[in-house]
């Protein structure tokens, strides 16, 4: 119990580091985070249902060469198509958004720099070096964010691709 206070004492040590934009970078990342946990607990327990239930259907059906049954074939796998990249625009918004934030943090941090210089004249190089640490903090948190992020929506918008393609090879006439 004892080493998840520290931890937790750390990483607040670590935000207030890079100041209030880390702070919203740490929010941001976190609902990032949340959509990608979400998209795979939906892969792993719902999209299986919901495929298997989607085939059932169109195995029930009588009719499945008119024009009419082709239709509903192409509604039943957009269906399914929607239901697995429901959410991968909001995430990768949230993959564009990390790295501005993180600018935003690296313009912050050196406003902070320069408002040292100009209070001080020649410049503290403590001072400086705290301001310096704010911007490079931040920078480095939204890039870090991003990447894995990118990493995990390429293989959602995959396997959503992949979902989507089971269901129509197996709605075959």
């Amino acid at each position: 119990m004892l080493w998840l206070l520290e931890e937790i004492d750390s990483i607040r040590r670590f935000l207030g580091m890079g100041g209030d934009v880390l702070m919203m970078l740490f929010v941001l990342t976190l609902m990032l985070w949340v959509l990608v946990i979400e998209r795979y607990l939906f892969f792993f327990l719902e999209s299986p249902k919901l495929v298997k239930g989607t085939i059932e259907k169109w195995q029930n059906r009588s009719d499945k060469l008119s024009w009419q049954a082709r239709h509903i074939r192409t509604a039943m796998i957009s269906e399914v198509s929607l239901s697995a990249k429901q959410g991968l625009p909001m995430i990768k918004t949230l993959i564009a958004l990390c790295p501005l934030l993180g600018l935003l943090g690296t313009v912050v941090g050196m406003v902070q720099v320069f408002d040292v210089l100009a209070v001080t004249g020649t410049g503290s190089p403590r001072a400086m070096a705290s301001g310096i640490s704010k911007a490079t903090i931040p920078t480095m948190a939204g890039m870090v964010a991003a990447l894995s992020g990118l990493y995990f929506s390429a293989l959602l918008e995959k396997r959503a691709v992949r979902v989507s393609h089971k269901v129509a090879d197996s709605m075959q006439h």
